[in-house]
């Protein structure tokens, strides 16, 4: 980690998110090696990033990609929870 890092002020968007079945707050990254993406906890922000887990990802969007966006599709016009965050972060 960068010694500004250390010192950047946490700023960090809240945004409506799920979490199973439920709705819940989380926060979108301004800043660091995650910008852009939401998370639970703003300091996961400028987290170090977990090579394995990275690599492992990776291998299974390659095998699963399009079945994952199939799913992911369907769920999120079916689930009312999807809908509700939808609506909720417009």
């Amino acid at each position: 980690m960068q010694l500004r890092e250390l010192y950047l002020p946490i700023d960090e968007k809240q945004v409506w998110a799920r979490k199973g079945k439920s709705v819940v707050r989380k926060y979108r990254c301004t800043g660091g090696r995650r910008k852009s993406r939401v998370v639970s906890s703003p300091t996961q922000c400028f987290a170090p990033i977990d090579l394995k887990k990275r690599a492992s990802l990776k291998k299974t969007k390659a095998r699963l990609g399009s079945r994952i966006t199939r799913k992911a599709k369907r769920t999120k016009k079916v689930n009312p929870a999807s809908k509700l965050v939808r609506r909720l972060n417009k």
